[in-house]
């Protein structure tokens, strides 16, 4: 890219954005991590956190979203925004972006922030940094987006110093969330941009969610029982679903399980999946590639169930059973169904060594 492609001098651009994502009025959880992440930037360059909002009738969210360490919201209401599609959503980003001149805008790694990130660094002709797990500000005040590479075994520091806006992406769970002050004040700008017909680039019959079969997600779920490749068979996802049931948690799995075909795409954690941060992580026969450390390991408590002692997931387990899962797993759900009353009578020892 040549200096002509630049938008303006980089000195004109100041501020850290936050492109706000809602459903059913209520702020995804990505953007409320990213919120907590942008304070931080913000408060390194001494400049305003912005919040961005795009829907329609979103102006009570706007002021819900201060409170969690915004300094101001812009929203734009219109019926066309109501529902997120490519290129109205796009077009008014790049009309804001352009008008105000932002240094970081922030994206959420969901669906949607994927799409319009892709599609504004492309309009914008400046750089986007995908999936990253950390932020710093350089010497020279640039962001240091940083993200894996090499399956994870390295970090990648990418920097964008020649153009502006500089634009990331993150996945959810990788940040924490910040907690929501009510008497927390800032500053709720509306504002309009042009949108015509040929900024719609489809026409909306029926919208209807998706949501997994069986209700609870991963990323929502305060307990993950997650399966790998040491199962052996995709009908063995039955048992730690039962366990999953149990524990009022939800299902997922290595990346191995899922690229054999035992599971969907959805319940893979790892680099290449989803990232988790449950109260309780259950690995049970994953060894522990580094992939999919990168999507669990900020979980609160790890229980590692492998018969192999030598499992790399061992190395940063809290609790660590070496045997067969087969037998393990099976007792756990016993031991559990007693605990609830389902089961009365004598209890089998577990046939493993507990680490």
């Amino acid at each position: 890219m040549t200096d002509s492609h630049v938008l303006e001098d980089k000195s004109h651009f100041r501020g850290v954005w936050v492109f706000l994502e809602h459903r059913k009025q209520g702020l995804r959880d990505v953007s409320v991590q990213l919120i907590g992440e942008g304070r931080r930037l913000a408060d390194l360059r001494a400049t305003t956190l912005t919040g961005v909002l795009l829907g329609n009738g979103v102006d009570d969210l706007a002021k819900h979203a201060i409170g969690y360490g915004l300094d101001r919201v812009i929203v734009i209401n219109d019926p066309i925004l109501e529902i997120y599609r490519s290129r109205p959503y796009a077009q008014v980003m790049a009309q804001l972006i352009r008008r105000h001149k932002p240094e970081i805008v922030l994206y959420g790694a969901s669906k949607n922030g994927r799409d319009l990130g892709g599609r504004l660094h492309a309009i914008l002709e400046t750089g986007l940094a995908a999936d990253c797990v950390k932020f710093d500000i350089d010497a020279e005040g640039n962001l240091d987006m940083i993200r894996p590479s090499f399956g994870g075994k390295s970090l990648a520091h990418i920097l964008c110093k020649k153009h502006r806006p500089q634009m990331a992406s993150v996945r959810r769970n990788v940040f924490v969330a910040p907690p929501h002050d009510p008497k927390r004040t800032g500053e709720v700008v509306p504002e309009t941009v042009e949108l015509g017909p040929s900024d719609v680039d489809a026409t909306l019959e029926e919208f209807q969610e998706f949501t997994k079969e069986g209700g609870l997600r991963p990323e929502e779920a305060d307990v993950v029982v997650s399966g790998g490749y040491g199962l052996g068979d995709p009908g063995h996802f039955v048992m730690l679903q039962e366990l999953a049931d149990l524990l009022g948690g939800a299902i997922a799995a290595s990346r191995k399980a899922v690229d054999s075909g035992w599971v969907p795409k959805m319940l893979q954690v790892g680099q290449t999946g989803m990232t988790v941060r449950p109260k309780l992580y259950v690995a049970v026969g994953i060894s522990g590639a580094v992939q999919h450390l990168a999507g669990m390991q900020e979980s609160k408590k790890i229980v590692v169930i492998n018969i192999d002692p030598k499992a790399p997931l061992f190395e940063i387990a809290d609790y660590g059973i070496v045997g067969d899962l087969f037998e393990v797993v099976p007792e756990m759900v016993r031991q559990l169904k007693a605990l609830k009353g389902g089961e009365t009578g004598a209890r089998t020892a577990v046939p493993a060594t507990a680490r």
